[in-house]
């Protein structure tokens, strides 16, 4: 059988979310060599760059040289159109709970349109339900449930072996069945959603958080497709013109 195209594997990333110790950055970078994984995004790192990484990584080293710091998940993932955390726990914030294999179908389906990125929280706290608000969905591992904290080069191996398999028992792929919008835009989306609330008087400025990590979930339900996200910030900006334009009426009465 003949493996689908080399371009799905480039275009799935992995991402490590504030990692405390260089030493699993390297090990992580050797991991995905391995299988063929070449995209490595770091945010936050504690430690990086630094030569317990360049001695963990061995022959990966070129990975690391190439890795993108970024400052924020939210950078990480602008471009992606599917972004899938890796926890232990599961999370009521992630509708959608995947095994390693389904993750690995559903990535390398959506990959066929653009970036992808599987993500990996703090080796000591994991990934933050914020964090997790930025993802389409939670994939667990099946370990040991009286022992199942993965050390993060482990969990970063096991999937990248899941994607590798996956990839090569699949000469061909069904199209995304979407045009999912990207992370950029989902969390414009949810500024500009924030924004509008907060005009209409029906969010607290000073204490959003609880109301939009509620939304967040219920978006989170359902993927949202470009014309879908449009749609619904071209109903926000209606709104708010209507606001505006009753309170500009109230106050020309007033004169």
């Amino acid at each position: 059988m003949t493996p689908a195209d080399p371009k799905l594997l480039a275009n799935i990333r992995i991402v490590l979310t504030r990692t405390s110790h260089p030493g699993n950055i390297g090990a992580a970078a050797r991991a995905m060599k391995t299988m063929g994984l070449g995209q490595l995004v770091l945010v936050d790192p504690a430690i990086f760059p630094n030569s317990q990484a360049d001695a963990m990584a061995s022959g990966a080293a070129d990975l690391l040289a190439q890795a993108r710091v970024c400052a924020s998940l939210a950078e990480a993932l602008a471009d992606t159109t599917l972004a899938l955390g890796v926890s232990a726990r599961r999370r009521d914030i992630v509708a959608e709970v995947l095994t390693p294999p389904e993750a690995s179908i559903r990535l390398l389906t959506e990959a066929q349109a653009g970036p992808v990125a599987l993500v990996f929280g703090n080796e000591t706290s994991g990934l933050s339900n914020e964090e997790l608000s930025l993802c389409q969905g939670l994939v667990t591992i099946a370990a040991n449930p009286e022992y199942s904290s993965l050390n993060l080069a482990a969990a970063v191996q096991v999937l990248s072996y899941e994607v590798r398999q996956t990839w090569l028992d699949h000469a061909s792929w069904p199209q995304p069945e979407m045009d999912a919008a990207t992370g950029e835009e989902i969390e414009k989306f949810y500024a500009h959603l924030e924004t509008a609330l907060a005009e209409l008087e029906f969010l607290n400025p000073g204490s959003p958080g609880k109301l939009m990590l509620k939304l967040r979930r219920l978006f989170a339900r359902t993927r949202l497709a470009k014309e879908e996200v449009n749609i619904l910030r071209g109903i926000l900006t209606a709104a708010q013109e209507a606001k505006q334009g009753t309170n500009g009426a109230r106050n020309h009465g007033a004169e």
